[in-house]
């Protein structure tokens, strides 16, 4: 590669990092529909030419920031099983739980995206690529053959994320390592029973 070209290449990645921070902090301040191309490259320092060079639209650069984030995402998720052939949940280590550090990393983002009305976007985003990668790279060999796989992938993906994101609302209240030791024990609870604390209207 030239030294030209790494220039360039390296031009391009500020550009989109600028770019990117831009809308974040504008986001952060009025809602995304009501944000002009102008105001992102004004925030950024740069002219329309560059945005348009890397972008399409707003809309566009919006995807580009979620598709960063959801690649993060599911690189956290894979962290604890990537390197082995069998993943024995049982065994897992809270500290290999690395999808809690993902969004502590990025919780200013994550904030930001929470409080707008593009958050839909978000978890639909999120939901369907950790619904593709469970499907495709975990099998469960020892599985009941009564649990419909897809069905407990969805139950299982819901649960996760509700959570990640009802941490997020409580503006990250717990540690990460707090976290993952607590869906540690999440997982490995096996209730049988539970007591009730109902009392009849005629009492």
């Amino acid at each position: 590669m030239s030294e030209i070209t790494k220039k360039t290449d390296r031009r391009i990645v500020r550009s989109k990092i600028a770019l990117r921070e831009s809308l974040l902090a504008l986001m952060s301040q009025k809602p995304f529909t009501s944000i002009s191309i102008t105001e992102i490259v004004e925030f950024a320092n740069y002219n329309r030419g560059t945005f348009y060079a890397n972008y399409e639209s707003k809309e566009d650069l919006l995807d580009d920031i979620i598709s960063q984030l959801t690649d993060q995402l599911l690189q956290s998720f894979r962290a604890p099983y990537e390197h082995v052939e069998v993943f024995r949940i049982q065994e897992l280590p809270a500290k290999s739980v690395m999808i809690f550090d993902h969004f502590y990393q990025n919780s200013s983002i994550y904030t930001t995206l929470m409080k707008s009305e593009v958050l839909p976007k978000l978890k639909e985003k999120m939901f369907n690529a950790l619904k593709k990668i469970t499907q495709e790279e975990l099998f469960y060999p020892d599985q009941d053959n009564e649990i419909d796989q897809e069905l407990l992938s969805i139950y299982s993906i819901h649960a996760l994320l509700g959570l990640i994101f009802h941490w997020i609302e409580s503006e990250f209240k717990y540690s990460p390592s707090y976290m993952q030791d607590q869906l540690i024990k999440m997982i490995n609870w096996r209730p049988t029973s539970a007591k009730t604390v109902v009392r009849s209207t005629h009492d």
